[in-house]
């Protein structure tokens, strides 16, 4: 059912490449070279979006790491791909990596580009310093001592 309405609605876009591919070959090859899926939007079920998602998320460093944008036509929702990590609450353990490249992923969907490439260079090069980093990095500092890295690096 869900491959016949994709082929359907493909068909009143003939001018957006349509391919097919299952979940098990295309987590291999992502995994392999990553590359060729950077500039293509891929349609799955809920469940097949969440296993594709997780493994992303390793090869870029873990959920903290992995930022989430539902874009729908009438309203988008921007939110890190992790949940709330209850084991860890309150304890300043927490990477906000993911909610700021989300946050970021916001901003370039509503026109605001430079304030998106600022703040994602301030994280991006924060991250790459390595000196205030979160556990889940390597490091030791606490949340709040890495968003206060990242104001400085803004």
């Amino acid at each position: 059912m869900f491959l016949n309405a994709c082929r359907d609605i493909a068909k009143l876009y003939p001018n957006v490449k349509y391919d097919e591919d299952i979940l098990d070959r295309v987590c291999l090859r992502i995994v392999q070279n990553p590359a060729p899926y950077s500039t293509r939007v891929m349609v799955m079920p809920n469940l097949y979006g969440d296993i594709l998602s997780d493994l992303c998320a390793g090869l870029i460093g873990g959920l903290g790491l992995t930022p989430s944008g539902n874009i729908g036509s009438e309203a988008s929702i921007f939110e890190a791909v992790h949940g709330s990590a209850p084991d860890i609450a309150g304890q300043g353990k927490a990477n906000p990596t993911a909610l700021l490249l989300s946050g970021i992923m916001m901003l370039r969907h509503m026109g605001l580009f430079q304030h998106a490439d600022r703040i994602e260079k301030a994280v991006l090069s924060t991250i790459a310093a390595g000196k205030t980093i979160t556990g889940d990095l390597g490091g030791s500092a606490s949340t709040s001592q890495f968003s206060e890295a990242i104001i400085k690096a803004l």
